[in-house]
């Protein structure tokens, strides 16, 4: 590892680096959320209330992180999710980032809206990865993206179930979002300033989603994509729905976007392997409550019928144990990889991957437990975290 990476010492770093190297309209479309941003800063807020109790003499050797979530082996309760068009944050980002996750021993999952396509991942990655699914009204296409993951050996599918429609999302708007971005005064001048990324980009033929281009009917340039995704995502997704995906896909299934007691009971029932506490990282319905403040609500719900993981708002390895202290088998990283891959690539997401182990070995020490099985809410102080 470099010089230069060895003192990147907290998911912070990164940020700012990647907001430096990465183009605009994609930093904004990372790191934003929607409407006023009230969810996504409370994600992260209401992580920084729950208190942690220090311990001391307490035998600290030979701790590990490692657990399984559905079923697979990871080297600590993390896996990457989806995000769409990291493939802009940094070229070829979704292979690079995947490669980065098997080599580290974590789950990738990788998004319908990403840039590198399914069969490039599966080309890239050593390792199996998750796709996540959505539900579009063309059917079809839908099908054919489940045979395609099946077809590249994905491992598990992750239904997101809460975006069918658009969350109110200004920067992107007010930013003209588009991958590639249009070559507009504004945006041909922001691009002058980050000539890592241009070069980056002119080195790869994976410029626009790569999982709808050419496999969509009638999607063949910006302009038609542009027109299909608006008409595509379908507000009529059910719990039908979510029985004919998990028939159809017949492996390993995870549904995302559960942020309500009676919905997780719902999922549960659907028979589904795992279930994602998760507001979309705060870009959907904004005034939602944080993600950590409703996971004890669903743990108490669920928790026997299901795995119970939570995403949006993980800045720390403090933050992962603080979710499995209250009760989940797993998080899952969103912006905490995307600003590692867009300051520096692979090694950026692998540097982030280590911070966080490493705040969560060294943070589940001083809290006098050795392993995750140890870890439950009396590391926590009572009165700072949500029951």
């Amino acid at each position: 590892m470099s010089q230069n990476l060895s003192t990147i010492t907290c998911i912070e770093d990164l940020r700012v680096i990647a907001q430096r190297r990465v183009p605009r309209m994609f930093y904004d479309y990372a790191d934003s959320g929607a409407w006023t941003e009230g969810t996504y800063r409370a994600n992260e807020s209401e992580f920084q209330k729950i208190k942690l109790r220090q311990r001391v003499a307490v035998d600290m050797e030979g701790r590990s992180l490692a657990t399984t979530m559905v079923g697979q082996e990871v080297k600590m309760p993390v896996a990457i999710a989806p995000t769409g068009l990291t493939g802009m944050q940094h070229a070829d980002g979704e292979m690079l980032a995947a490669q980065a996750a098997a080599e580290f021993g974590v789950p990738f999952t990788l998004s319908t809206m990403s840039i590198c396509s399914i069969e490039d991942v599966a080309q890239a990655s050593s390792k199996p990865f998750w796709f996540q699914l959505y539900v579009m009204r063309d059917r079809e296409f839908v099908a054919n993206l489940i045979d395609r993951a099946k077809a590249a050996k994905c491992s598990a599918l992750v239904l997101t179930l809460d975006l069918q429609i658009l969350g109110q999302r200004h920067k992107d708007i007010k930013n003209g979002l588009s991958a590639p971005p249009r070559p507009t005064l504004r945006n041909l001048f922001n691009l002058a300033f980050k000539p890592r990324w241009c070069m980056g980009m002119l080195g790869t033929k994976r410029r626009t989603f790569g999982n709808i281009v050419g496999h969509a009917k009638g999607v063949t340039d910006l302009s038609s994509l542009s027109s299909w995704t608006a008409e595509q995502f379908d507000p009529r997704l059910n719990w039908d729905d979510v029985a004919w995906i998990k028939e159809r896909w017949g492996g390993k299934l995870i549904l995302k976007g559960v942020l309500d007691a009676e919905d997780a009971r719902m999922a549960a029932a659907t028979g589904a392997d795992a279930l994602i506490v998760s507001n979309h990282g705060g870009r959907q319905l904004d005034g939602a409550l944080s993600t950590i403040e409703v996971l004890p609500s669903i743990v108490d719900a669920v928790g026997a019928q299901t795995e119970v993981w939570l995403d949006s708002g993980i800045r720390s390895g403090q933050d992962v144990l603080k979710s499995v202290a209250l009760g989940a088998r797993g998080t899952m990283i969103g912006r905490a990889f995307l600003y590692g891959l867009g300051a520096y690539g692979k090694a950026g997401v692998t540097r982030a991957l280590e911070i966080l182990y490493k705040e969560a070995d060294v943070t589940m020490a001083l809290c006098g437990r050795k392993n995750l099985a140890q870890i439950d809410h009396t590391i926590l102080v009572p009165g700072t975290y949500p029951t």
